[in-house]
């Protein structure tokens, strides 16, 4: 397999999931010739990824293939990946930063269960990869593209979910759960303290905007230092204004964060919360990928030290 770097990686899908399905070449050959014969001529290429939603495959230098790694109801997985392409729809376009653009939706079959995806393959290099942490440009840039992420108009629609996006505490039992999964991993009494200021932090104005959702390292492109695009769309749509400012503790220091915030004009409710929404992901991925994904492990974990040492630079 390659990476986004074009760096040859001999190691197969890695499984993350106990129920994880299994993707390979030669599967994704056969479904592509069979349902989309204009494109059976491309090489189909697995690329290595740290993502945890769905194994991703080249076709050819212009399209992607995605395929969700977890099993569920075909009906169910097909509604999924519709609302996803409706919102990469959404955004594609309404930022000077390249997105996917959703192509095609491909149906079960040679021993893959579910519905699948294609969609545009956008070059540039994954964070996780190409650390910008330290670039107060890559930093203006990430302002940026939120700042036209929440341009977008919600159109009367509000944040209506159960995952992140909503009540910070909202997630007080998730949390709990991984404080005690991770006892022997971080400094779980120093962490709760944290916790016990972060949720209670004030919302003011209860208006949602539009959001990427997701802007952990995985998601995002790096080329020269700049932000060169953003992937894993699907998420786009209302939510607290704060939900993508966990972009600046997952993928900033701190001279740059500072640059993110004074450009997006954070006040100090919509900063805490952001920290809020950070600590909350990170928490889940230490724990739950310490053995099965060593690279999302230590995105957490890096999260988690930020924000620890942001606290402890302000007392």
């Amino acid at each position: 397999m390659r990476s986004r770097t074009g760096a040859v990686d001999a190691h197969p899908v890695v499984t993350m999931h106990s129920n994880q399905l299994d993707v390979t070449v030669d599967v994704v050959r056969a479904l592509v010739a069979e349902q989309f014969p204009a494109w059976a001529d491309l090489p189909v290429e697995a690329v290595a990824a740290h993502g945890t939603v769905n194994a991703l495959f080249r076709l050819g230098d212009r399209l992607a293939a995605r395929f969700p790694l977890e099993p569920g109801e075909v009906a169910g997985k097909r509604r999924w990946l519709e609302t996803e392409a409706a919102a990469a729809r959404e955004l594609f376009g309404r930022t000077r930063f390249p997105t996917p653009e959703p192509l095609a939706l491909g149906e079960p079959g040679h021993g893959y269960p579910l519905p699948w995806s294609v969609q545009t393959w956008l070059p540039g290099t994954v964070a996780t990869e190409a650390d910008p942490g330290g670039s107060r440009s890559f930093a203006g840039d990430l302002a940026e593209f939120i700042g036209d992420v929440r341009a977008i108009a919600t159109r009367g629609r509000a944040f209506a979910g159960s995952g992140r996006g909503g009540e910070l505490t909202a997630h007080d039992e998730w949390v709990e759960v991984c404080f005690s999964r991770s006892e022997r991993l971080l400094d779980v009494p120093r962490l709760r303290r944290m916790w016990t200021v972060l949720r209670a932090t004030p919302r003011p104005d209860r208006r949602d905007v539009m959001t990427h959702g997701d802007l952990i390292p995985g998601n995002v492109l790096v080329a020269d230092g700049r932000l060169a695009g953003v992937i894993d769309v699907g998420g786009l749509g209302p939510a607290d204004p704060a939900l993508d400012l966990v972009g600046a503790w997952h993928l900033l220091e701190a001279g740059p964060r500072q640059v993110f915030r004074e450009q997006l004009g954070c006040d100090d409710h919509e900063w805490e919360r952001g920290k809020g929404w950070a600590f909350v992901q990170a928490m889940g991925v230490v724990w739950y990928y310490v053995e099965s994904n060593p690279v999302m492990a230590t995105v957490g974990r890096r999260t988690l030290d930020r924000l620890l040492e942001a606290v402890a630079a302000t007392r």
